[in-house]
């Protein structure tokens, strides 16, 4: 089959891309803006790579156009169409489908699939999960939204049959790990993603607000995820964060499948001690220990979410925190960039409050009270750019002792929203319209032994590389 895959270089359709190439699909595919890194995985897969979504792709005649969700019927300000292939698609009546609906049809039919759904760590659990598999010798496919450091590759399509059958129900199915987004699946189909995905295992890891371009508030991102849970078959497990109040109300909305908690002092799993090195107790039993290189509280959780899940499909929770103890996280998850005059530049992918707190309150509790840590950040996503939590950034950012904020793009007053810190020079946050101000005031204030984060969903107009080569004069 040849597929034609608009919006090919967004991190999921890019790893539908390479999971369609390795199924022996002839696979091309078209983006605004092509762009590395996806566009430089896809060009060495032997991907053909088309620039902007013109009409006159349709002369290579694909058997399928894939159509992702940044596709829309939205015009431009002259009145014509922003996406004209699209236009020529429908016009012309060929097939098209969404990339999930596309991806469980042919890739997830036959295996018994693992979905990690959360408002946060979504992509971290995933990658956990897959090694702890990978680990115990399942050799699973994958199809994460970010590029585990274990494997170098965000997607795979993994073993045909099941190397090691468990005594799980249905334990010969080949198993398929999958970051399971709650955003919408396409233009023509407004549910979330992963309700094409039909989870044996389905991982709840936590739920807040997000996504305000999509979701008028809180309940109706409860309701998507019920939606997740009705699909999980009566032999299915979900695996759920006991200390979330939302998700206890979407099982308490109805669930028919066998349920495990973790996080909680009564959960199924939970740990003790400190998120570096702790216990790991089942059902009132000691019976792993995780000692590893990441920090923070949301990582001891997520960690706790990929064992339970694994613990489903015959994974032993010591063989579990074993893998761990090996597991090198994933890029763009708190990597160190480099380190200049004594200062450490890392990149973290957080956007959301309560991602950028809990990033800085894990490196808080690795350094203690005595160095310096400095909050760089961009509110990029859709729900941080319409400014409906900007309310929650002082408190987002407290762990840090200087923030500094770039407010390209923004139809509100950063300043404003972070004046409970102090905002201008030599207070406690300040805020930059561009890039080059923005590394300018932050090498300005950093000194030796400091840790500057950077935190941004997007690349952050390349400021990593800029702040290390500022840091060098």
């Amino acid at each position: 089959m040849h597929i034609h895959i608009l919006g090919i270089c967004g991190t999921f359709m890019g790893g539908l891309a390479a999971l369609a190439r390795e199924a022996g699909h002839k696979v091309t595919g078209c983006d605004a803006g092509v762009y590395p890194p996806m566009s430089d995985q896809l060009r060495a897969l032997g991907i053909d790579l088309i620039e902007g979504f013109g009409a006159d792709q349709l002369a290579l005649q694909p058997d399928m156009f894939v159509v992702g969700n940044v596709v829309s019927r939205a015009r431009l300000a002259d009145g014509s169409p922003k996406f004209p292939l699209m236009e020529a698609i429908l016009d012309a009546g060929l097939p098209y489908t969404s990339g999930p609906q596309w991806l469980a049809e042919h890739v997830l039919q036959g295996r018994h699939v693992l979905a990690v759904a959360g408002t946060h760590g979504k992509t971290t659990t995933t990658s956990m999960l897959a090694w702890i598999l990978e680990s115990a010798g399942q050799q699973p496919g994958f199809l994460i939204g970010g590029v585990p450091l274990n494997f170098g590759v965000s997607a795979r399509l993994g073993a045909a049959q099941r190397p090691a059958p468990a005594a799980a129900p249905l334990g010969a199915k080949p198993l398929f790990v999958i970051e399971a987004d709650e955003y919408d699946t396409a233009f023509f189909d407004k549910r979330s993603k992963f309700v094409h995905y039909r989870p044996r295992t389905a991982v709840l890891n936590n739920l807040e607000f997000d996504h305000a371009d999509i979701f008028d508030d809180l309940a109706a991102i409860e309701r998507q995820f019920h939606h997740l849970v009705r699909t999980v078959p009566p032999s299915g497990r979900v695996v759920v964060n006991g200390l979330e109040e939302s998700l206890a109300r979407v099982l308490h909305t109805g669930c028919w499948s066998e349920v495990t908690s973790f996080g909680a002092a009564v959960s199924d799993f939970h740990a003790m001690g400190e998120p570096q090195a702790f216990d790991v107790v089942y059902q009132g039993h000691a019976v792993a220990r995780v000692e590893w290189t990441l920090t923070g509280v949301h990582n001891q959780l997520n960690a706790l979410a990929a064992m339970a899940a694994a613990h489903h499909v015959g994974v032993a929770p010591e063989q579990a925190a074993a893998a761990l103890g090996s597991f090198q996280n994933v890029k763009r998850r708190m990597e160190l960039r480099g380190t200049v005059g004594g200062v450490a530049v890392y990149d973290d992918f957080a956007h959301h409050p309560t991602a950028l707190r809990t990033t800085l309150d894990g490196l808080r509790r690795t350094l203690g009270t005595g160095a310096r840590i400095l909050a760089v950040f961009e509110p990029r996503s859709n729900t941080m750019k319409l400014g409906a939590m900007k309310s929650q950034l002082p408190w987002a950012l407290e762990p840090a002792d200087l923030a500094f904020c770039h407010t390209a793009g923004l139809d509100w007053d950063a300043a404003q929203a972070l004046a409970p810190l102090g905002v201008g020079p030599g207070q406690r946050a300040q805020t930059a319209p561009d890039i080059d101000t923005l590394v300018t005031q932050v090498t300005q204030a950093a000194r030796p032994g400091d840790h500057v984060v950077c935190m941004s969903n997007g690349g952050f107009g390349g400021i990593h590389a800029k702040l290390l080569q500022a840091l060098q004069k």
